[in-house]
């Protein structure tokens, strides 16, 4: 299809795109912004919209859409537009007050803002890790029903922000209603992380620490100090096989005994000099 049978097309009914809902124009690759821009015009109802394939549209075709149907489109599929570029659409992508669904598969994005997409869950994530391993910065402010599984998605497909500010970042706006986390082999998680899980976590009860091997012995016990729903499990007591390895703090255990129990009430925590840097 080719945009100059576009105008001669709509001109002979104003009105017959009125009561449309549904357009997928994928493959149309001979599609420019101008004729994008004079269908969605005359679609003002249109609730979905498939532009995959369509190799010539620009962020300006996707900036007059988001101004004509801002208010009602919910499903936006860019799959494959390759003159696109992710970081200019940004802009227009947030006039969608009521998109639900939104496909940006073949571009490589590198920040992602899902700031009060209160109904994401884990299964959106596992998504995002599959179809953007160049993401660099997401921002998931408010995102109150992520679990860790998010963060292992993100952790295992999306490389680039595999570092100890997003993961704190995360923690400062979710740790709150965690209950269960692991960070297993997620090599730079550090003081950042420790910090937040401390301050925010307070319902934490299983932490996987496994192979994390910026944390130190200061930031760990911080953790251990302010997140006081952890449980120490007999797993851990009797599994390991190091004999330097103490435990300071744990009561009622015979093979303890010989450790000096701090008590809280006596002063500040073993580990408060880490609270003092934050």
């Amino acid at each position: 299809m080719s945009d100059y049978v576009l105008p001669s097309t709509l001109a002979r009914s104003s009105n017959s795109l009125a009561a449309l809902t549904t357009l997928s124009l994928s493959g149309a690759c001979r599609l420019s912004d101008d004729g994008l821009s004079k269908l969605v015009s005359s679609a003002s109802v249109l609730r979905s919209l498939n532009l995959s394939q369509c190799s010539l549209l620009t962020f300006s075709s996707i900036d007059t859409s988001a101004d004509s149907l801002g208010s009602v489109l919910r499903e936006l599929n860019l799959t494959d537009c390759q003159s696109l570029d992710s970081m200019l659409i940004l802009p227009a992508l947030k006039k969608f007050e009521q998109q639900q669904v939104l496909s940006l598969a073949g571009h490589n994005i590198k920040e992602l803002v899902l700031a009060d997409c209160v109904k994401l869950t884990d299964s959106s994530f596992k998504v995002i890790s599959e179809t953007c391993p160049g993401l660099c910065a997401i921002d998931l402010v408010n995102l109150s029903k992520l679990t860790d599984f998010a963060i292992g998605y993100l952790a295992n497909g999306c490389r680039a922000i595999q570092n100890d500010e997003a993961f704190a970042a995360f923690l400062e706006t979710s740790g709150d209603w965690l209950k269960e986390l692991s960070l297993n082999n997620v090599k730079k998680v550090g003081y950042n992380t420790a910090a937040s899980l401390g301050r925010h976590s307070k319902r934490l009860h299983t932490l996987d620490l496994s192979w994390c091997r910026n944390l130190t012995d200061e930031a760990v016990g911080f953790i251990v100090d302010n997140c006081l729903s952890l449980r120490i499990t007999k797993v851990f007591l009797d599994g390991h096989s190091n004999p330097d390895v103490q435990i300071i703090g744990l009561k009622m255990c015979t093979v303890l005994e010989h450790v000096k129990v701090p008590d809280h009430e006596e002063g500040p925590l073993h580990y408060y000099s880490l609270s003092s840097r934050i």
